[in-house]
């Protein structure tokens, strides 16, 4: 799809990725960018309608998806991490509240833009996954584990709204430059490349965009074929 003139609703955008999505959209072409928060008021951008959503609560997405129902692109980039293994006591919690946002969030966002989506064209989703997608070394368990499942969940939305042509895109990337990762000593991309290249790739047709080099070293590190025994969405 194409960003000119296109109206498109970002989730946790009043920082990081989500607010370089918010001026990049704009930079485009944009013709409408909700920029939604938890808060409004801390997403007061030039050029953005600020919408309340948490993505967490099911009232306010409802709403959400009443108030931008002409939108043709859905990016859900809203996350949180926490650092922590499996072994942990608290990692019961821990992977249970990171689901709710990193996967449930994302599940409850594609359900209820869909129908939008189709209304306008079918449009897209953007779906802000990560190298840890694949990958679990143990030091961010929960979080890497929920990527995977996100990560499965855009594989399978992407079938299940072919039929609307609804494009759907994952975005995988290392570390970048965030408060998420404001902890962690290690090599990081900035927030404007990997947007940059997500929107390229998503106005370039592509189901994946493999944002920086280590995640496409990865990536070709996974050389096993999509099983043909699974299930096909009909």
């Amino acid at each position: 799809m194409k960003i000119e003139n296109s109206v498109v609703l970002v989730t946790g955008a009043n920082r990081g990725i989500g607010l370089a999505f918010t001026r990049e959209l704009l930079a485009r072409g944009a013709r409408k960018v909700y920029a939604g928060a938890r808060d409004p008021a801390t997403a007061m951008q030039p050029g953005v309608q600020p919408l309340r959503l948490d993505v967490n609560k099911a009232d306010d997405v409802m709403t959400a998806a009443q108030l931008a129902s002409d939108v043709t692109l859905v990016i859900n980039n809203a996350g949180i991490a926490q650092p922590g293994g499996f072994l942990a006591p608290d990692s019961e919690e821990v992977a249970r509240r990171i689901f709710e946002t990193n996967f449930f969030a994302m599940l409850r966002m594609s359900k209820a833009f869909a129908p939008a989506l189709k209304a306008n064209g079918g449009g897209a989703l953007l779906n802000v996954l990560s190298v840890a997608s694949w990958v679990n070394g143990g030091e961010l368990a929960a979080y890497s584990a929920s990527k995977s499942a996100a990560w499965s969940l855009t594989n399978a939305l992407r079938s299940e709204l072919a039929a609307q042509k609804t494009q759907v895109l994952a975005l995988h990337m290392a570390y970048v430059d965030t408060d998420l990762t404001r902890g962690f000593d290690v090599p990081k991309s900035s927030p404007e490349q990997i947007v940059k290249r997500a929107l390229d790739g998503l106005e370039s047709g592509l189901d994946e965009v493999l944002a920086d080099e280590l995640t496409l070293q990865v990536k070709q590190g996974m050389t096993a074929a999509r099983p043909s025994y699974l299930p096909q969405a009909s």
